[in-house]
């Protein structure tokens, strides 16, 4: 008994976010099998498929917090993770681009479809970011504050073209590794003269602004409370928060 109490005393607060996860992500399942079974036919079922995908970045953040990078040889490890998980990170917002496939089908009614696609978005966003937060501790715990931010800042400009190439380009993550000159030589073309395609610097530009701008937003939103005067106070830090 009380060795389960210190398992939760050490780790309840990690558990219950990843149970939560969970739970959020059966609850999408779960309205896209009540629509299946309700038309006969899984219109939307790639969804299931870009949720699993989510998830990946969330895994692989969580394995770096295995390593012990006190230890140098831990570091090349370290990197091919983040690495892994940077070429996976944007298929997690990348969920929010399905809303282009909203549209009256099948006699379900639009706002069940509107909510089912939210509901698919709004986990990868979370997912997302929840790993995002964990490389940005990580990186931050052994180089630093402003290096954590780097990383961070720079993955979610990443994601914004990360999503262009998803959607417009129609690439995969795993096509880098089995197709990597035709994505080079595709971006090498929009990279030289970014204007001549405005779709390309569009998306990734305003999809990035807008990962930016909400990562942010809850960083902040979870680094403050409003204490009973109504004034915001400080609280403890993300990362004395997240250990405690």
């Amino acid at each position: 008994m009380n060795s389960m109490r210190e398992l939760w005393n050490r780790h309840g607060s990690r558990l219950l976010l990843l149970g939560w996860l969970g739970i959020s992500s059966a609850l999408s399942v779960s309205l896209l099998a009540m629509r299946i079974l309700y038309v006969g036919k899984s219109t939307y079922d790639f969804l299931a498929w870009n949720l699993f995908l989510a998830w990946i970045p969330l895994f692989l953040a969580l394995l770096t917090w295995r390593l012990d990078l006190s230890r140098r040889r831990s570091w090349p490890l370290f990197a091919g993770l983040l690495l892994l998980w940077l070429l996976f990170f944007p298929n997690a917002p990348y969920i929010v681009t399905d809303f282009l496939h909203l549209d009256r089908r099948q006699g379900v009614p639009v706002w069940f479809d509107l909510l089912l696609i939210f509901s698919f978005a709004w986990n990868g966003l979370i997912l997302g970011f929840v790993s995002l937060h964990l490389i940005q501790r990580r990186v931050e715990e052994h180089l630093g504050r402003l290096a954590g931010w780097i990383i961070a800042l720079t993955s979610l400009g990443l994601s914004g073209l990360g999503i262009y190439l998803g959607r417009f380009g129609r690439w995969n993550s795993w096509d880098l590794l089995t197709s990597p000159w035709d994505l080079v030589r595709q971006l090498l073309e929009r990279a030289v003269d970014p204007f001549s395609h405005p779709r390309t610097l569009g998306v990734s530009v305003l999809y990035a602004a807008f990962l930016i701008v909400a990562y942010v937003f809850l960083v902040l939103f979870t680094s403050v409370q409003w204490g009973p005067s109504g004034q915001a106070a400080p609280v403890r830090s993300l990362k004395r928060k997240a250990s405690a």
